[in-house]
């Protein structure tokens, strides 16, 4: 039996997701719990990438002793604000994604497309568990939580404090939680859609 959706998003639900969400750099203390965290992620890895390749991989940080381990790398304007949040996520990706495809995208010898290309699995890699991690950061913000994206960090410490010896490596962070309203900054412009954007 096919379930038909609804075409468009109310405005309450644009607004969770977009319309009204902001970048968090402050936190309550009102936890995440670990269920919250596997709903999110069920939901981000439903969504698409190129040949099901799903190359993201995700560290939730949610302890003081996983928070001790990531501090030495940040840099010292994210240090505060990720020590308090409840959970900060590692979004990384796998450089050997290709050898779960025989599992994934099964169809076909997929995997064969990237072992002999470096560059391709590369950017395949990257390029997908980036939108993966887009999907995630939405999908926190569907369930409730509030999200604060970050760079601003050295990516050789966070690799060596928790990837050593695989084929992990981190793309960037997110904190997750319950967001402090007073610490939010006015958002800044964006740009129109006949600057940023072309009908061809």
């Amino acid at each position: 039996m096919t379930t038909t959706l609804a075409s468009t998003l109310d405005d309450a639900a644009l607004s969770l997701l977009f319309t009204g969400a902001r970048t968090h750099n402050g936190w309550t203390d009102e936890p995440v719990t670990d269920a919250q965290l596997q709903q999110i992620y069920a939901l981000a890895s439903l969504g698409p990438t190129s040949a099901n390749c799903s190359p993201a991989r995700f560290v939730f940080v949610r302890t003081p002793e996983g928070k001790q381990r990531l501090a030495p790398a940040l840099s010292k304007g994210n240090l505060d604000k990720t020590m308090a949040a409840p959970v900060t996520v590692i979004a990384a990706w796998d450089r050997k994604f290709y050898d779960k495809l025989p599992t994934l995208f099964p169809h076909a010898d997929a995997r064969s497309w990237f072992t002999g290309s470096p560059e391709a699995a590369h950017e395949t890699a990257f390029r997908n568990a980036s939108l993966q991690a887009g999907y995630l950061l939405l999908a926190a913000r569907a369930v409730g939580l509030d999200a604060g994206p970050m760079s601003g960090f050295d990516k050789a410490k966070v690799d060596a404090a928790f990837f050593e010896g695989t084929d992990w490596t981190v793309n960037f962070l997110i904190n997750l939680g319950h967001g402090d309203a007073s610490k939010v900054f006015g958002r800044l412009p964006r740009l129109p859609f006949d600057e940023a954007c072309v009908l061809a």
